[in-house]
């Protein structure tokens, strides 16, 4: 598999740059997921009830999704190193919006335009590491830029629940300003400059699914995100409503399963060494065994904060599996790619938590479960499917005669 050619200082200067942007990707995971903790003040001083507070999430991922799926083309024309650069300032405007927001339309725009600097900046990542290292060594920075991600999933809605009892929820949104302004100098320092590449038909991002190998693994991510998403979006009712832990236990528990991911991202490296489809296709098995063992032991304190541990040291390592497959499958026309998987995974998460919704209000949790293990098992063999076809797409070209 070819990489595009790179800048020489990424044998100097290239993993400065894949640290600033996992600083700029824990700045953009915290401020997303900051409102979840703050909810209650939020509703408070903007005079509006805690559900209109919570549509700040909606809006983020909303906008998150509309980028990813135009950020090719504007990547197309614009230096990759200005337009990340655009990104990180943006999620500082965002910050200093929300944080003297006067009322909930201008709230509103901040969230709006945190959604659009997630968008572009993960619809990004995969194509901008694969030019910062050496091809061998993509998964390694892809795992590092995921590091800020799943450090930023286990601290933000603790932090931003103790920072908004200290200085007040505008404070503790207005505290990741500093961060991403750190990650925004350290990036123009340590960044190189990047042509912009335009691609044949690099708007249209939808013409990548024309491609079997492409079809096959966004299909299965899609359906990956979607089983993980209807089990993990419940586990707080299950975890109080059949384990019977306590506040202060589930948020142990939680922190547990996020410090797993963590270390899952650094985890997963030596894995894909030995077989990135292989690794892809046992993950969803394991977390299908994991939602059917809640099931039958979830009236344990101990045996579900274990499973849970488990189930974060997987599912949060997957991520950093499929922005290395993309990296693999287009490396010349990563731009579209990624904004096709940011928008696909946006959709999936969206309808993991409806239909798990939906399922846990009809029949209770063990109906979301069950239904989450059936479709991680189908998202494990649409894995499978996308590996043989890629593994059969490769006998041939081999076997293809140069010139022919």
């Amino acid at each position: 598999m070819t990489f595009p050619s790179t800048d020489p200082s990424k044998k100097t200067g290239g993993w400065s740059a894949v640290l600033a942007m996992s600083l700029a990707a824990f700045a953009l995971v915290a401020s997303e997921f900051m409102p979840v903790s703050l909810l209650t003040p939020i509703a408070a001083d903007l005079h509006i009830t805690e559900g209109q507070a919570g549509q700040g999430i909606s809006v983020s991922g909303a906008f998150a999704l509309i980028t990813s799926l135009l950020i090719a083309s504007v990547a197309a024309r614009v230096e990759r190193k200005k337009l990340l650069l655009g990104l990180t300032l943006l999620m500082i405007v965002s910050g200093t919006v929300v944080a003297v927001a006067p009322g909930y339309p201008s709230f509103m725009v901040g969230r709006a335009l945190i959604g659009i600097a997630i968008g572009g900046f993960w619809s990004l990542s995969a194509a901008t590491a694969i030019r910062l290292v050496k091809p061998e060594q993509v998964s390694r920075a892809l795992a590092i830029v995921n590091g800020g991600n799943a450090l930023a999933t286990v601290i933000a809605a603790p932090a931003g629940s103790f920072l908004g009892s200290l200085i007040g929820w505008r404070g503790a949104f207005f505290c990741v300003v500093p961060v991403a302004v750190l990650a925004a100098v350290w990036l123009l320092i340590s960044l190189p400059s990047f042509k912009a590449e335009r691609q044949a038909g690099s708007g249209n991002v939808l013409r990548l699914m024309k491609q079997l190998p492409v079809a096959l693994g966004m299909v299965a991510v899609s359906v990956f995100f979607m089983g993980q998403f209807m089990l993990f979006t419940y586990l707080r009712p299950f975890l109080e409503g059949v384990t019977g832990v306590s506040v202060s236990t589930l948020s142990l528990m939680l922190l547990g399963l996020g410090l797993a991911g963590f270390i899952g991202t650094f985890l997963i490296e030596r894995f894909m060494g030995r077989g990135l489809y292989r690794t892809l296709t046992v993950i969803p098995l394991i977390m299908a065994a994991i939602a059917l063992a809640l099931v039958s032991f979830g009236k344990s304190p101990v045996l579900t904060a274990m499973l849970l541990g488990l189930w974060g040291l997987v599912a949060t390592a997957a991520p950093v599996g499929w922005w290395t497959w993309l990296a693999q499958t287009l490396p010349d026309d990563a731009e579209a790619g990624g904004g096709l998987l940011v928008a696909i995974v946006q959709l999936a998460i969206a309808g993991g938590a409806i239909i798990g919704g939906l399922a846990f209000d009809l029949s209770g949790y063990k109906a979301t479960f069950e239904l989450s293990a059936a479709v991680l098992v189908v998202a494990s063999v649409l894995a499978w499917l996308a590996g043989r076809n890629a593994t059969e797409v490769h006998l041939v070209e081999a076997n293809t005669p140069a010139g022919a």
